[in-house]
């Protein structure tokens, strides 16, 4: 450790470039990784934080849930067999508020459950976001395939789907806007292996997910550009310390023909690496969740520290592989033939 320190405060200014990269990458890192969380919860929290448990669909939907119908005896056969289970739909539409201005939303309806808000006909309880566009409790709606009127009774925190803010509305209501008569969707919560129905597929929540339009491409994306930049914080660290390495080789022959063990060159490098990574990550961390409090509203971003931590966490053992593989060479060295050849 003392022998690490020395050497970092000799060479601070070539360690202060390394700590500004990885801050750097890192800070990036964990901002684009609060924009993919973000657009996950804007593009499907409805369905994100219901339980986990298995999701049903008809086979002959082709895994295109808005094209599901499920048969109204079996949905009767589960609802009366799975005591938790609930049939649901969901079908993107739009409101027209009391300005006659559209407002797009996602339709929801289902059979009663306490994972889903349930309303009488006529009533509406929206997600808080058209509550920032004027809309207030009492407000009446109109839609166009609707021979009524919808009265806001409530808003909900956070329960989007597919980028737009959740209505839910009487399962009636719901059948005379669509002109239909079965439910789209089953849920039945709890149980990692799913039952088999016939003509229904199960769905797992991140399978079902993944059928959402949008949903699978803009996450994979996203993620990727993460892992891509640090698979780059680990080829810093083995660049960094290679040529760092190869630059001390007449020292490293100097210390090993006195008795200084390889393991103990290793430590000293390993050192380094850990403290350059815990300030620079400490101090992008900080940042990042700065950002997370003071972000526009409606910028789609959430960084939760259980995130931060687990990135914090990777980008420590990506280091310490990098800076493991610069420093093979370390080993290779032989005191007289480094000696020989002088420090560069």
């Amino acid at each position: 450790m003392n022998l690490a320190w020395k050497e970092m405060k000799k060479n601070k200014v070539r360690f202060l470039i390394l700590g500004s990269i990885v801050f750097l990458v890192s800070f990036l890192t964990f901002i684009i990784s609060g924009l993919a969380n973000g657009l996950s919860q804007d593009n499907a929290a409805l369905i994100k934080d219901l339980p986990d448990g298995q999701f049903y669909m008809s086979i002959d939907a082709d895994e295109t849930y808005n094209l599901s119908r499920i048969d109204s005896r079996i949905q009767d056969e589960i609802l009366n067999t799975e005591k938790d289970a609930v049939a649901f739909s969901i079908q993107m539409g739009f409101l027209n508020d009391k300005t006659d201005k559209q407002q797009g939303v996602a339709f929801v309806t289902s059979s009663d459950s306490k994972l889903f808000k349930h309303v009488k006909h006529g009533e509406i309880i929206l997600d808080r976001s058209l509550k920032d566009k004027g809309i207030k409790v009492g407000d009446t709606l109109t839609n166009n395939q609707f021979s009524g009127t919808f009265i806001v009774k409530g808003f909900v925190d956070q329960k989007k789907y597919s980028h737009a803010p959740v209505a839910y509305i009487n399962m009636e209501d719901y059948k005379e806007i669509y002109r239909v008569e079965e439910m789209q969707l089953m849920f039945i919560p709890g149980g990692d292996s799913p039952q088999e129905f016939t003509g229904l597929q199960s769905f797992s929540q991140k399978d079902f997910l993944d059928t959402i339009p949008s949903y699978k491409a803009e996450q994979l994306s996203l993620n990727m550009i993460v892992w891509f930049l640090v698979a780059i914080s680990g080829m810093l660290f083995a660049i960094f310390f290679y040529m760092m390495n190869v630059q001390k080789i007449g020292l490293y022959g100097i210390l090993k023909a006195i008795g200084l063990k390889t393991s103990k060159l290793f430590k000293m490098m390993w050192t380094q690496m850990v403290l350059i990574t815990v300030a620079s990550l400490a101090l992008s961390m900080s940042l990042s969740h700065i950002f997370n409090l003071i972000a526009p509203n409606g910028m789609p971003f959430s960084l939760p520290l259980e995130i931060t931590a687990q990135l914090s966490l990777v980008f420590l053992v990506i280091g310490f592989i990098g800076a493991t593989l610069s420093g093979l060479q370390i080993k290779k060295v032989e005191p007289l033939q480094a000696i020989q050849q002088g420090e560069v």
